[in-house]
């Protein structure tokens, strides 16, 4: 089986936002409200970065399962990474996750200004100053064989898709308009010509777009 590039609950609002304007180390969305983004997520059972037992069952908890379910390896661009911009001053910060990184993959950070890669628990942070395809090829082959997670932000999304190597996307959209920030889209209808789209409203208030190619 060939291993894929997916993208999974990528959260926008319904004005097509990904992240608010501002971003910052205290504000990571900038002036968006992370909770009206992603609250849907978190309150589930199986949401990757819940530490307490408990959370909702059902629809929106079938797709935080699925986030993590065959996942070899992660990209990301440097904006996910931390807000810093230029060459890095300095190697003491390590991610806005902690000592515990969510991921418990390779991870591959695109900056153009690469650094030594290091582990935090299970998670290896690798940075590469790379196109989306030679990025991709490095992923897959850490994966071993799983597919790959490309996991934002916004700029590094469009990147992948304007280079055609996205294979799956969730996107969850949020009833929440930003007004402005990093835009994903228009409209999803713009990605239809390459890929279906089914749209699962929850009751949550989200709507699950689930794309795959044509």
């Amino acid at each position: 089986m060939s291993q894929l590039l997916r993208v999974q609950c990528f959260n926008v609002s319904r004005d097509g936002f990904g992240s608010g304007e501002g971003q910052s180390l205290e504000r990571p969305f900038g002036h968006a409200d992370p909770t009206a983004l992603f609250s849907w997520a978190g309150a589930t059972a199986s949401w990757v970065n819940r530490t307490d037992p408990g959370g909702t069952r059902g629809l929106d908890d079938y797709f935080t399962r699925d986030h993590t379910r065959g996942i070899g390896a992660e990209i990301m661009g440097r904006n996910k990474f931390g807000p810093q911009r230029g060459p890095w001053e300095n190697h003491e910060w390590q991610g806005w996750w902690g000592d515990t990184p969510p991921f418990r993959t390779p991870v591959f950070v695109l900056t153009h200004h690469p650094r030594p890669s290091f582990t935090l628990a299970d998670t290896t942070f690798h940075f590469l100053d790379a196109t989306p395809a030679e990025a991709l090829a490095r992923a897959k082959e850490a994966a071993a064989g799983r597919d790959v997670r490309l996991g934002g932000g916004v700029a590094t999304l469009r990147e992948f898709l304007a280079a055609d190597l996205v294979d799956t996307l969730h996107i969850a959209v949020a009833p929440v308009d930003l007004g402005r920030g990093e835009r994903l889209w228009e409209s999803p209808d713009e990605l239809l010509d390459r890929f279906h789209l089914e749209k699962v409203p929850s009751p949550s208030g989200v709507t699950h777009l689930l794309f795959w190619r044509r």
